[in-house]
């Protein structure tokens, strides 16, 4: 076969994967579980804020859609693509969903907003046509291969340094798994992804300095329903792109990646959904939790000693440098959350941190401003070799405060954030009382209680059509 006709072998890999690998791992479905009601209830939770609302619904008003795909928390019922953006859009909203970090970092939860809207509407429609519904584990397996096509893309290739967005592989690990999901071929998965690479990514400008906006909370809605878009059109007989990728000149390589092979770092399996982070304990940008942490234990020995405070030591990894490192003025909560001198110093001053403190009543505060303008950032080396070491996979923040009369706190360090795989025994339980708290937010108790239990029998969920869990975790006021 001539170079030219040969099929890009990442794309073989990925179709491969999502039609033939039988997902073994007890611990990655279990942890799928886990992802899925979190990534719900970080849904649940975005409700309440009116600027994530204003983007749900159906693009023209009061439009129906038989068997149309079901948004959580909410009486829409919407196209496959639509549902996808929206449910997309409620997940990421606060940044309190799952966290992968790797040469690029993303949410791979992000897809949920695809693969949710897909298998409802698929199920819905199979009953009406009298066939067989689509039962939950195949949602469940569906997300471990979503993330393990996204996580693992991002362990080598790094879009952010070409200042391409991450929501790129979100996009091609949906167009992926829907596309199976929908009953396609290998040929017609290649075709859904090669489009999905040709789309390419959006530029990372909506989430840093002076851009940093709230595209940043939709951006991953968008993706993932582009790829159903493109795992619709690939099943309907849309042609596909052998080279997408490596063509000379045009392919995605060239163009976009600096003359570099996309590669994959391990062969795709379970490890990514192993090894996810979970955001537990506060809504924060992944690579500042444990500073988070540090300072929240902090909170109680500089409390009353604010006036008391000469400069604050923030010490971190590169990723958090590169990222997360912001001076001067923060303009809205997209980029308040983004800033780990901002995210510090809340826990600093209120000993928690909440959604609530990106938001402008908080922002206010002239104690915030005050604060950060005494904190220095640093790296240490250590820290930022054990952020890659992939048996490490390590966070690592540390805060030290510094008073005027030359004494100091003592310096809080944390390797590992509540949400890490190492911390899973410590973790699991809060993250289910996240869970309970983010549910009780939208629905009455009764419902909120029949939802929550739902994830109690990882059996019998696997077991539960799509349809009739959707029905569940919709609202009829």
């Amino acid at each position: 076969m001539s170079q030219i006709n040969k099929t890009d072998g990442l794309l073989e890999e990925i179709a491969d994967y999502v039609l033939h690998t039988e997902i073994s791992s007890d611990e990655a479905i279990q942890t799928a579980n886990n992802v899925l009601l979190d990534s719900l209830g970080c849904g649940f939770l975005a409700l309440r804020y009116p600027e994530c609302t204003k983007h749900l619904g159906p693009i023209v008003p009061n439009t129906v859609v038989p068997n149309g795909s079901r948004v959580p928390g909410t009486s829409f019922e919407l196209d496959p693509i639509q549902g996808a953006f929206n449910i997309g859009t409620i997940i990421r909203w606060l940044d309190y969903n799952d966290t992968w970090l790797a040469a690029e970092w993303g949410h791979p939860s992000d897809n949920l907003g695809g693969i949710l809207a897909a298998a409802d509407y698929i199920s819905r429609k199979n009953v009406s046509e009298g066939k067989a519904p689509l039962m939950m584990e195949a949602v469940l397996v569906a997300t471990v291969k979503a993330h393990e096509i996204q996580g693992v893309l991002a362990l080598d290739n790094s879009l952010n340094r070409q200042g391409l967005d991450h929501v790129l592989f979100v996009k091609v690990a949906t167009a992926a798994v829907v596309t199976a999901m929908f009953g396609g071929s290998r040929e017609e998965v290649i075709n859904a992804v090669s489009n999905a690479w040709i789309d390419s990514a959006s530029l990372r400008t909506y989430r840093h300095f002076p851009n940093a906006g709230s595209r940043k909370s939709w951006a991953a809605g968008d993706a993932t329903s582009r790829g159903v878009r493109l795992a619709m059109m690939a099943v309907n007989g849309e042609m596909g792109y052998r080279t997408a990728l490596s063509a000379p000149r045009w392919g995605f390589q060239e163009v976009l990646f600096g003359g570099m092979e996309l590669t994959l770092a391990r062969p795709l399996a379970s490890y990514v959904m192993e090894n996810i982070l979970f955001k537990i304990a506060y809504p924060a940008e992944f690579h500042a939790q444990t500073a988070a942490e540090c300072a929240v234990e902090l909170h109680p020995f500089v409390a009353n000693r604010l006036d008391e405070i000469r400069n604050i030591t923030i010490t971190t990894h590169e990723s958090a440098i590169r990222i997360i490192d912001k001076q001067g003025t923060l303009h809205n909560p997209a980029d308040r959350d983004h800033c780990i001198q901002y995210i510090t110093a809340i826990g600093l001053l209120f000993g928690t941190v909440t959604a609530d403190h990106y938001e402008e009543e908080v922002a206010r505060d002239p104690r915030i401003d005050e604060l950060r303008n005494k904190m220095d950032v640093v790296e240490d080396k250590q820290y930022s070799l054990d952020y890659l070491d992939p048996d490490k996979r390590s966070i690592a923040n540390a805060v030290q405060v510094h008073f005027h009369d030359g004494t100091s706190t003592d310096k809080i360090a944390q390797e590992y954030p509540l949400g890490h795989r190492f911390r899973r025994k410590e973790g699991i339980p809060k993250l289910r009382e996240k869970f309970k708290y983010n549910l009780e937010t939208r629905f009455p108790m009764k419902q909120a209680k029949d939802i929550y239990n739902c994830f109690e029998d990882l059996d019998q969920l696997k077991k539960m059509p799509v349809h009739n869990f959707m029905a569940r975790i919709v609202i009829s006021f």
